[in-house]
């Protein structure tokens, strides 16, 4: 994908990936700007119950995006499954989340245009993220164009690689390709390690993750303190990052001009 002119700054947002009342409150404590809530994150994430997605809104005061996935596997849905997705952006409309992560594919791997639209609409006044079935599409390019037909808020994306920090520079081209027509997320496998390089990289300041560490069994409020310490951390390195490149923008265009 060819790189094109310098990407502007782009939006400033954490979003954590969250599959609990805990994690959800650990990214509201570490500073998130809002969490992504899903079920089955270890198999790709799943829609979370009604039960799940009523504790978390009641728990915290920042956004809730809810997945909307009734299955595992690929992103071609039946009659009836798509049926169930409409039920599932009612039921997170309902229950008073501010979005929803919706992608729909037809059986070449294109983005079906016209069913994401369909749940996007019905999803409104909540925003509506398409999420990571756009990094099975054939042509990036081409399918970021069908995203904003679609009418899609965000496009949550690793650039088509299997984890974020290899497709860096490729969001980085699909951000300048968008120029503006929706927000563009980077995320898949994000790292505390590496999430400075993905932010230089691509030039994208809005990320999207988990930051899950699989290590063995750890109690849960030791998970939970830990995870608010790596949000925070993100957090901090992210608008480190920001302040750096907003500090080199000022510079680079200001003049000494008397």
């Amino acid at each position: 994908m060819d790189k094109g002119p310098e990407t502007p700054m782009t939006t400033l947002l954490f979003e954590l990936c969250a599959e609990s009342v805990e994690a959800a409150s650990a990214a509201q404590a570490g500073g998130a700007d809002r969490i992504e809530l899903c079920s089955e994150l270890a198999r790709g994430g799943l829609t979370p119950d009604p039960v799940l997605l009523a504790a978390s809104i009641a728990a915290i005061s920042i956004p809730v995006y809810v997945l909307i996935r009734p299955r595992t596997g690929d992103f071609v849905f039946s009659p009836e499954e798509f049926a169930l997705m409409q039920q599932q952006v009612e039921q997170a409309k309902s229950a008073g989340a501010s979005g929803v992560a919706v992608g729909v594919l037809l059986a070449g791997g294109r983005v079906d245009v016209e069913r994401t639209g369909a749940l996007i609409e019905l999803a409104r006044p909540m925003k509506a993220t398409f999420h990571r079935a756009f990094d099975e599409t054939p042509d990036l390019c081409e399918a970021l164009e069908d995203v904003i037909e679609t009418g899609a808020d965000h496009l949550l994306t690793s650039g088509g690689a299997a984890e974020v920090l290899r497709g860096a520079d490729c969001i980085g081209s699909l951000v300048r390709l968008a120029a503006g027509r929706l927000h563009v997320i980077a995320g898949g496998g994000l790292r505390l390690a590496t999430l400075a390089e993905v932010v230089r990289r691509s030039g994208n300041f809005s990320l999207h993750g988990s930051l899950i560490r699989r290590n063995g069994h750890t109690a849960p409020q030791m998970a939970q303190a830990r995870l608010e310490a790596d949000v925070r951390e993100a957090v901090r390195l992210l608008r480190r990052e920001y302040r750096q490149m907003a500090d080199g923008a000022v510079s680079s265009n200001s003049s000494c001009a008397q």
